[in-house]
């Protein structure tokens, strides 16, 4: 009788191939799924609404509409529009694992929780970053359309990047809370739940208590001033612009934001602006697109470290 010897034991793939595989895993689960469709469908029809509003609305008032050569420069994106995509991507990248109990194989494979972590995150920034293009060049385009030639196209790039580091607050808080609560629902209702709460607490606190720079270090919006030598541009310095905020500053980079105090008693029936009764404070450009950044990276950190620090430690029963 002769006998065979089996080969030796395969090699273990390398760290990148079993990385890219959890990244292509959570690529393709994103794409494949209905709700990141729809709501990649939902946010174009709000881009294009949008656009095309103020063109009904001239022809139906019989004016017409006025070129603007920065229309498509100063499109920064929402935070509603943040919040879709990320809930779109990441609302169940963590918490459906559990809840199919497919984290069990996915644990047992030659692959760490770290792994499992850092896969899914770049799984996540792929996605959008590809969402996020193609959803700029159609705004591009159609500003062309639209509202003629624009100017500063080249820092196209930077709304993108902006937009993109804007989406992430909320992609990271998700995870954060999908990590230890395990549960999608709870996850987008507390998600959504904060988010509400920092969209209209922003705007009563500036309209009753005035612009507060503490508005500023809060996801959202935060405070709105006014850049003079910019033709009046208008500036709100949270972490929803910072890629408007970013292009203001290499457009003036020398300018100052100016803050203005209102007199909310004085307002009388049929205007359109709040009466203006002094100066609060300015801060230049570069502050505020610093600040908006830095804010930004900081809650990104911070929900991220607890995200994984949650998923390293749950228990996982096989």
């Amino acid at each position: 009788m002769t006998t065979t010897t089996q080969n030796p034991k395969r090699g273990r793939p390398s760290w990148f191939i079993r990385f890219w595989a959890i990244v292509r895993y959570e690529m393709l689960w994103n794409i494949r799924k209905k709700k990141f469709l729809g709501i990649l469908i939902a946010v174009f029809v709000i881009a294009t609404l949008v656009l095309i509003i103020p063109i009904i609305s001239s022809r139906s008032s019989g004016v017409a509409i006025t070129a603007n050569p920065n229309y498509a420069i100063t499109f920064g994106g929402t935070g509603f529009v943040f919040l879709l995509f990320a809930i779109g991507i990441a609302a169940n990248s963590i918490s459906s694992e559990f809840e199919s109990g497919s984290i069990v194989p996915l644990v047992t494979k030659p692959v760490s929780r770290t792994m499992i972590f850092l896969g899914k995150l770049f799984g996540a920034f792929i996605v959008l970053v590809v969402s996020y293009v193609i959803l700029y060049s159609y705004i591009t385009v159609a500003s062309v359309a639209l509202y003629g030639p624009q100017n500063n196209l080249q820092y196209m790039p930077v709304i993108v990047v902006g937009s993109i580091i804007s989406t992430f607050i909320w992609v990271s808080l998700l995870f954060a809370v999908g990590s230890l609560s395990k549960n999608t629902i709870m996850t987008v209702i507390m998600t959504i739940i904060l988010f509400l709460a920092v969209f209209f607490a922003g705007p009563l606190i500036s309209l009753y208590s005035q612009p507060s720079p503490a508005l500023n270090y809060v996801p959202g919006t935060g405070s709105s001033g006014m850049i003079l030598a910019g033709n009046g541009t208008s500036v709100s310095g949270g972490t929803d612009n910072i890629g408007v905020n970013i292009v203001n500053y290499a457009l003036y980079p020398s300018a100052n934001v100016t803050y203005y105090k209102y007199n909310l008693t004085a307002i009388t029936a049929g205007e359109t602006s709040l009466p203006i009764i002094g100066i609060l404070y300015t801060e230049p450009t570069s502050l505020i697109a610093l600040r908006s950044l830095a804010v930004a990276a900081a809650y990104i950190a911070g929900f991220l470290i607890v995200a994984w620090i949650a998923l390293k430690r749950t228990q996982i029963l096989e």
